[in-house]
């Protein structure tokens, strides 16, 4: 079944519009990892892997560059957009580049996971500019096992979620029909 703009426009922006929700949801619960102070789930990045699997590059794009703005305007601050435009982008882009190795090497889990670490260094990257200093990146090891961890989560839950909801399946589908890839679903 084909999809018309206005249906992929609906579910970008509907992709869009979770992600601000989760992402400030997610401001207001403390940290779950005891042993990384300020280190988050990055929940909203389950809708960055459901757009991913589900949507062409630019549009996928999209979803997170909306989701990057939107936070922001509602419930950030400059420095907390900085942190997110970088973390949130080149964990997106890891993510692609990771998804060209097929489903048959790499599993969704894997490519949330590399999200996930990425993430952490985009956010290390800009601290270490705010600071004007590379001893920030000590943290990393910390923040590479808080990646690991947050991005084996989200990318179960996604895997589940695209697995198990038809609509994101028939999404996923199409999307594999038109650039002649394997299935990730199988």
């Amino acid at each position: 079944m084909r999809q018309s703009k206005y249906q992929i426009l609906v579910y970008i922006a509907m992709l869009a519009a979770q992600a601000v929700v989760i992402s400030i949801l997610e401001q207001m619960i403390p940290s779950p990892f005891a042993f990384a102070p300020g280190a988050k789930l990055g929940l909203a990045n389950l809708i960055t892997i459901i757009a991913i699997f589900t949507l062409p590059k630019k549009y996928s794009f999209q979803v997170v560059a909306v989701r990057i703005v939107v936070t922001m305007l509602v419930g950030g601050t400059l420095s907390t957009f900085m942190y997110s435009l970088i973390g949130g982008f080149l964990s997106y882009f890891a993510m692609l580049l990771v998804k060209v190795l097929g489903p048959k090497r790499v599993s969704i889990i894997g490519i949330s996971t590399m999200g996930g670490v990425m993430h952490n260094f985009g956010q290390l990257a800009v601290a270490a500019l705010f600071a004007r200093s590379w001893s920030v990146f000590n943290y990393m090891p910390v923040l590479a096992i808080s990646g690991i961890l947050a991005g084996f989560a989200v990318g179960f839950v996604g895997n589940y979620l695209l697995s198990k909801i038809s609509r994101l399946r028939i999404y996923h589908e199409e999307l594999i029909s038109n650039t002649n890839q394997i299935s990730w679903l199988e």
